[in-house]
């Protein structure tokens, strides 16, 4: 999640990111969808392997280690999002894909009511 700055348009300063935090503690709705334009000093702040949220090393620390130290901003995205690091939201991904595709829906269809 991102704590937003400035915003011109669909362009929003980011001014914190928290990760994976519990609803009420969130500091927006705005989150981040994992597609990333990233100055290479991030790389610096991943060597040092600290660990984050899950125990896990998570690029969104190093990200946020570089705000204030240079420019940092995100696009507002509009459209459908799926959750392609989440098991289930990869496979409602190939779903929606597939049913929105002239060549794959018919026979989709018929696979989604053979398991249904």
């Amino acid at each position: 999640m991102i704590a937003p700055g400035a915003t011109r348009g669909n362009l929003v300063e980011v001014t914190g990111l928290v990760e994976k935090p519990p609803v009420e503690q969130a500091p927006s709705n705005l989150t981040v969808i994992g597609r990333y334009v990233l100055m290479p000093e991030v790389m610096g702040h991943l060597a040092r392997m600290e660990k984050g949220a899950g125990g896990e090393i998570q690029l969104t620390d190093g990200m946020a280690k570089l705000i204030g130290a240079q420019p940092f901003h995100g696009v507002r995205y509009e459209g459908r999002r799926f959750d392609c690091g989440d098991k289930a939201g990869y496979l409602e991904a190939q779903v929606a894909f597939a049913l929105a595709r002239e060549d794959m829906a018919p026979t989709m269809r018929n696979i989604l009511i053979k398991y249904a």
